[in-house]
């Protein structure tokens, strides 16, 4: 006895599409755009990417995609680490250099230098000033506190000041 005489499958697809959608994994990974480091920095990405943290702020890592010893994550949503970056233009702006942009600081945590810039939505990112690569550290909401992101700097600063001399970085954009 054929209980869908006109189309077996007819209704069955719709079905089928909307518990495999449901089985999906819903996982908030995001495309991270990978840099291009220049010769001179790149082995400098290598060596900070082999030597980063296993745990962040108390987070495990999570790389985001596309896989690249140039990125790094941690927790979900991640605080995402970038080297090999250009350099950000508020690195040279001088009202950044005479503290009259209140968005654009800089400052310091356990002998590594950044410029600590707040983005539109309320984030903080964080580049190295002052070492021989950029390396940039964008932070979620939920750590983008004053109080919030001083664990995550002292965490990674023990595989930057190893990897990273201090110099100047690569002046391209």
């Amino acid at each position: 006895m054929n209980f869908f005489p006109h189309r077996p499958f007819g209704l069955l697809a719709p079905a089928l599409l909307l518990a495999v959608a449901g089985c999906s994994t819903a996982d908030d990974d995001h495309t991270v755009a990978v840099p291009t480091p220049d010769a001179k920095t790149a082995p400098i990405c290598r060596a900070l990417d082999e030597v980063l943290p296993h745990k962040v702020d108390g987070l495990g890592r999570r790389d985001p995609e596309p896989r690249s010893a140039y990125t790094a994550g941690w927790g979900s949503p991640e605080i995402i680490l970038r080297c090999g970056i250009v350099r950000p233009p508020k690195m040279v702006d001088p009202a950044v250099a005479k503290g009259d942009d209140p968005n654009a600081i800089g400052g310091g945590v356990d002998g590594v230098d950044w410029l600590m810039e707040k983005e539109d939505d309320g984030t903080w990112r964080f580049t190295t000033s002052g070492r021989s690569a950029y390396v940039q550290v964008t932070l979620p909401k939920r750590l983008s506190g004053p109080d919030d992101s001083a664990q995550v700097m002292k965490d990674l600063a023990a595989a930057v000041k190893k990897t990273n001399p201090l110099g100047v970085a690569s002046m391209r954009h």
